[in-house]
């Protein structure tokens, strides 16, 4: 069994399960696997994925669990603990699939409960492609202690972030170890509950992009950013501040960060684009709006290793608090090719609608948009953004057209 702890997920999801059952209990959604890297899977892999689906309904929140929850969550109330308490993973949720070498994987029911599969899918996908491929970690110990030293050489402060691409568990629960052992105290927690729990290391995290990317399919996508984060702070009262701006680009992210927010949120999260341009961009934002930046945090963490941190830190030159979130550079870095995989919201049913809605993601990165191409070109088009990713699908939609015509006047 890979997942053998309730708390073997990410921090984040267990604050975003407590935001939507106190704000969208009754809400449905449809998760999908997006195989961005095209990797092609071993015969029975599927079955070995549904296995362990299966054997996660035997989880439960232990008493030390909750004891630790409770001692270092201090922003979850009673209720919430009682929810997790009588929780129970529902296999029922999660459809798993093969053909050839391709994997479908599709997680669908109320929102507040199936929001808790994606981090242990992706560890189980994850680790269950280098066992079956027979693949091994080479260097585990040695690579790890050469990255705690040169972090700690720079003053760099680290979150472990490498849950959902991990090589194994046991890969994680030892670089972890090595991490806190060497770097002198910058190592300042994981996003990882159980890890956390284990190693006595804060739990580490927010909110996703699934929080505003369901804010733009209910409200609209020009209200998304503004009404995710007003929902937020109204669930947590200021804690958890830090926001993640690129949901629907990070100009549109700016135009609703105002001064209220820019003061009440303890800073930012950097997840795609340009970290340089971003650090200029949230630096004269908040300068701007009368807020002292060096008392604001951002948390990069987009596929970085120590040569993008040692760049990025040189940049920030302490205009800034800086923290790097660091996942499958510490936790696959062991001598093979980690997969390139995300499982992301695709639709939603808010309470009272009668059908599902798509829901879509904009990086600031063209090529990582996420969702149905002409939802994406209708939320580029909303919000005005001339990206290039919106010419391209008109110019998809025009070939297609052409293409039609043609066959037309053949036949």
């Amino acid at each position: 069994m890979i997942i053998h702890d309730f708390l073997d997920n990410d921090l984040y999801k267990f604050t975003t399960m407590n935001a939507i059952q106190k704000k969208f209990p009754d809400a449905e959604v449809v998760y999908r696997f997006v195989n961005r890297g095209n990797t092609l899977f071993p015969p029975g892999f599927a079955e070995a994925v549904r296995k362990e689906v299966d054997e996660m309904a035997a989880l439960v929140l232990s008493p030390e669990n909750e004891r630790f929850l409770r001692a270092r969550c201090y922003y979850f109330d009673s209720v919430f603990f009682d929810l997790l308490k009588g929780f129970r993973f529902n296999p029922e949720e999660v459809k798993v699939s093969q053909a050839g070498g391709r994997l479908d994987v599709e997680v669908r029911g109320l929102w507040y409960r199936t929001v808790l599969w994606e981090v242990p899918l992706l560890a189980i996908i994850s680790e269950l492609y280098f066992r079956m491929t027979g693949q091994e970690a080479r260097d585990t110990e040695e690579r790890a202690m050469v990255k705690a030293k040169a972090f700690a050489e720079m003053h760099a402060e680290i979150s472990e972030f490498g849950t959902r691409r991990r090589f194994s568990f046991e890969v994680q629960d030892r670089v972890i170890g090595i991490l806190r052992e060497n770097m002198k105290g910058l190592l300042n927690g994981t996003s990882n509950v159980y890890f956390a729990m284990k190693y006595n290391l804060t739990p580490m995290g927010t909110h996703p992009h699934e929080w505003f990317m369901y804010h733009g399919a209910h409200f609209g996508y020009r209200s998304a950013n503004a009404m995710a984060l007003a929902n937020w702070v109204d669930v947590y009262d200021g804690y958890l501040g830090i926001a993640l701006s690129d949901t629907y680009t990070s100009d549109n992210f700016f135009n609703s960060f105002d001064t209220k927010y820019a003061k009440l949120f303890d800073g930012l999260r950097w997840d795609s684009g340009d970290p340089f341009e971003f650090t200029e961009k949230a630096l004269e934002h908040y300068r701007l709006h009368r807020v002292d930046p060096r008392t604001k945090t951002v948390v990069y963490s987009d596929a970085l290793d120590l040569e993008g941190v040692r760049k990025i830190k040189a940049f920030v030159a302490g205009r800034l608090h800086d923290v790097y979130g660091i996942g499958t550079y510490i936790t696959n870095d062991v001598g093979v090719k980690p997969l390139n995989m995300v499982i992301k919201l695709f639709e939603c049913r808010p309470k009272g609608s009668g059908e599902f809605l798509p829901t879509v993601k904009l990086s600031d990165v063209a090529g990582k948009h996420t969702g149905d191409p002409d939802e994406i070109d209708l939320c580029l088009r909303m919000l005005r953004l001339n990206y290039p990713a919106r010419r391209t699908l008109q110019l998809k939609r025009f070939i297609i057209v052409m293409k039609i015509s043609i066959f037309s006047q053949w036949n």
